[in-house]
């Protein structure tokens, strides 16, 4: 009778959290933007090469070697359609934030991720991450600092792209970084999805440590991993347990500065198999003055109908935002119908993309931080009519109501006690969420959500 009380009240502890979880409303209290055509000249001392980016980034990775030869299209998955934006670029784009961090003044960290999405396409895409000041007033984002990554210590253990170089700036065919966390000393913590690794870079972007994903003490690599070579018969296997592009994209830093906590963007296939372990992400512990896991990790329940996460930052000790998405992309309302073909309509248009608010004091028998409550981030109240880009819409939509019908919803964090900001990844030139024919902007927006950040 005991055993039997003690896995019912497992059972319940498990179901409780869900069952309890409510969602919030959100207000728009400010929109910026920062064009989708961004570009920065690569820094001094680059190899010859990366005054043009996305050169392999066409339809196939062979070399394109004219700028603005190939238009940008979202891919045969979104209907084909093309954005308005050709490849290759002339210098590098200023795109696809994916992690974010206040500064504290009212400018922001920024992550720039691999480039153009793979490992084979990205080779001539510096990486970088920014601070960035939006302007809620004048709908205007600056780029006050651009700091380039680099590794003139021969810190990074695998060869890269500019292995003969001196300054050996790094690129998206070494690394995807996916997450940004600030430390106190002035350096930075990087999480990436090829290895998946946490990275360490002092203020100038120099990388000072590289260290590989440890849960369970098994080792925890994708099919990027750079220690992987294709096997010599088609009959031959690469174990890996991570997911494509399944790395850390959210990683969160604990007020104290103590600890790290890195988020899977997926669910992890279960060890010897090719299905995934479940509808849960794994969040795995890192200890910041040791610069090593501590072997605790945690598990974060996906929504019914989410894929993925995209950021990750605590609110307080224990609380923390997770954006969570499916792969959807355009306002529902301009769904494909029966005759309709694109570019006329979306084929896949957005469906889950929530703030999600979780509890790390609450974990359940089996691992689970509890999840409190969320908002949805294609039912915004606009009242006040803050939005500066509304995109393509039914012509029913309601009004004073605003969408973030965006593919890659890739940064969230607390801005003050009412409100949070919340930006999209464009994955340029390839999205194109917001309008039918054109190429996504970066997108920030300030939300007041004051029941949200005070729910427990």
């Amino acid at each position: 009778m005991r055993h039997l009380l003690l896995a019912t009240l497992a059972a319940v502890s498990f179901v409780l959290p869900a069952a309890a979880e409510q969602r919030f409303e959100a207000r728009l209290a400010g929109h910026a933007i920062l064009p989708a055509a961004t570009f920065t000249a690569p820094p001094q001392g680059a190899p010859p090469g990366f005054a043009v980016s996305g050169r392999f980034a066409g339809p196939t990775t062979n070399r394109v070697a004219q700028p603005g030869s190939v238009m940008g299209n979202t891919g045969a998955a979104y209907g084909s359609r093309d954005t308005g934006i050709s490849l290759p670029f002339q210098g590098q784009p200023v795109q696809g934030f994916s992690g974010i961090k206040p500064v504290g003044d009212g400018s922001y960290w920024v992550l720039t991720d691999n480039g153009f999405g793979a490992r084979a396409n990205s080779p001539d895409a510096l990486l970088m991450f920014h601070r960035v000041r939006p302007d809620f007033a004048t709908g205007q984002v600056a780029v006050e600092r651009t700091v380039f990554l680099s590794d003139p210590n021969s810190v990074v253990p695998f060869r890269i792209t500019t292995e003969g170089s001196r300054e050996r700036f790094l690129t998206g065919a070494d690394f995807d970084p996916e997450s940004i966390q600030p430390l106190p000393d002035g350096t930075f913590y990087i999480g990436e999805e090829f290895g998946p690794y946490l990275m360490r870079v002092d203020a100038e972007g120099r990388v000072t440590h590289v260290v590989e994903t440890r849960l369970d003490n098994d080792a925890i690599r994708s099919p990027d991993h750079p220690a992987h070579v294709v096997p010599a018969t088609p009959t031959g296997t690469t174990a890996f347990r991570a997911r494509r592009s399944g790395g850390y994209e959210g990683m969160a830093l604990t007020p104290d500065g103590q600890t790290l906590w890195g988020l899977l963007e997926q669910p992890l296939f279960a060890a010897g198999t090719d299905r995934s372990e479940g509808n849960f992400l794994r969040l795995i512990e890192f200890n910041v003055a040791r610069n090593e896991w501590t072997g605790r990790n945690l598990r974060f329940q996906l929504s019914e109908g989410a894929t993925a996460i995209g950021d990750f930052n605590f609110i307080d000790a224990n609380r923390a935002l997770i954006i969570e998405r499916d792969n959807g992309q355009g306002d529902p309302g301009l769904e494909c119908r029966e005759g309709q073909r694109p570019p006329a309509c979306f084929v896949q248009p957005a469906g889950v993309k929530r703030v999600t608010l979780v509890d790390f004091s609450q974990v359940d028998a089996n691992g689970f931080v509890r999840r409190i409550g969320y908002i949805d981030l294609m039912a915004i109240q606009d009242p006040d009519n803050r939005a500066r880009l509304r995109g393509d819409l039914p012509a029913n939509a309601p009004a004073g109501r605003f969408t973030f019908p965006f593919f890659t919803i890739e940064n969230v964090a607390m801005v003050d006690a009412d409100h949070i900001i919340v930006g999209n990844d464009n994955n340029l030139p390839f999205s194109a969420g917001r309008h039918l024919t054109r190429a996504d902007d970066n997108e920030l927006i300030l939300l007041r959500v004051p029941e949200l950040l005070r729910a427990r």
